[in-house]
């Protein structure tokens, strides 16, 4: 989705190969071929997300080492296979998930598009605003899917971990975590996560789109030109402007994401039901505000390489599932 894409509808003017929106999608296609791209992008950046996670859980002996320590550490003691911890359920859990997200995201950026057409506000705010709502529409609809997916493949990612549950599969953490809090415990950091990561994602889109248009803008394009640019300049330009969504975004939400791993992960949290409260003053007692970035390094080079080749998957799917123009 393209900044400067959506900022014209006639297909001979500059950036309008990109300008594809909902209504120009062969839907089936875009389903298919999003849910093997996606797929093929989740294992690549998944090692990236153990290592992440098991730094921000608490008396893991790995919170104070470098990513690539805890990297080499994993592959020492549980090979290949524990970097690829949880992947399995991830990789199959997340499909419904992806379905809910892109279906959200497209129409609801469509629907945005057509309400402020004709509005008196600058075209690029206009694409803009329509990127956020998106971003912030499809975390809002795929969220109650993806929480206890989130629970079940951080516990298989930690497992052997002080203060974790052993668990053998997927379906022993779902029994395990239901007899000991119920059916409400695979909703452990729920709330925070539909608080924080709908504002978070809008800010990621709303960053990208950004970043784009500065880029598009640096490279003398505009709207009312008929100079396309070629397919590597528009593939380097997403990916430039994903990276920089992706770091920004890092810088943001790392704290957050730590209290709410730890949440999810934790079960050694005293009296009562864990909570954001008890887990925020624990880590504070426990590392200082320090603590918040734990992970900081492989969650900063997980959303910049996940931001670029989201957006560029994403692009690709947008163009391998476009109907022709008509």
């Amino acid at each position: 989705m393209a900044m400067e894409a959506e900022a014209t509808t006639a297909p001979d003017m500059a950036l309008a190969d990109t300008d594809i929106n909902w209504h120009r999608l062969d839907k089936t296609r875009f389903h298919i071929i999003g849910a093997i791209l996606f797929t093929a992008q989740s294992a690549l950046l998944h090692p990236i997300a153990v290592v992440k996670t098991r730094m921000q859980v608490a008396g893991s002996g790995l919170s104070h080492m470098r990513g690539i320590s805890v990297f080499k550490h994993i592959l020492k003691t549980d090979g290949v296979r524990g970097i690829f911890r949880g992947f399995g359920t991830s990789a199959v859990g997340s499909l419904p998930g992806r379905v809910l997200a892109l279906t959200s995201l497209e129409v609801s950026k469509d629907k945005m598009l057509k309400y402020t057409e004709g509005l008196d506000i600058a075209e690029a705010s206009r694409v803009g605003i329509a990127n956020g709502v998106g971003g912030l529409s499809s975390t809002l609809v795929s969220c109650a899917y993806y929480v206890p997916l989130d629970v079940i493949c951080q516990r298989l990612m930690v497992q052997g971990l002080p203060g974790t549950t052993v668990c053998n599969g997927p379906y022993d953490v779902v029994h395990k975590v239901i007899k000991a809090e119920g059916f409400r415990g695979m909703y452990r950091g729920f709330g925070l996560t539909a608080v924080t990561q709908s504002p978070a994602t809008a800010l990621w889109w709303g960053a990208y789109g950004t970043a784009q248009h500065i880029i598009w803008r640096s490279l003398s394009y505009r709207d009312d030109m008929y100079k396309k640019p070629s397919h590597i300049e528009m593939v380097t330009v997403q990916a430039t402007a994903g990276m920089v969504a992706g770091a920004c975004s890092s810088v943001i939400t790392t704290p957050i994401d730590t209290v709410k791993t730890r949440l999810q992960v934790m079960d050694n949290f005293g009296a009562g039901r864990p909570s954001v409260l008890k887990t925020t003053r624990k880590l504070l007692k426990e590392d200082g505000w320090r603590g918040f970035y734990r992970g900081f390094g492989p969650r900063f080079l997980n959303m910049s390489i996940y931001g670029t080749t989201m957006i560029v998957t994403y692009e690709l799917i947008n163009s391998g599932s476009a109907l022709p123009m008509t």
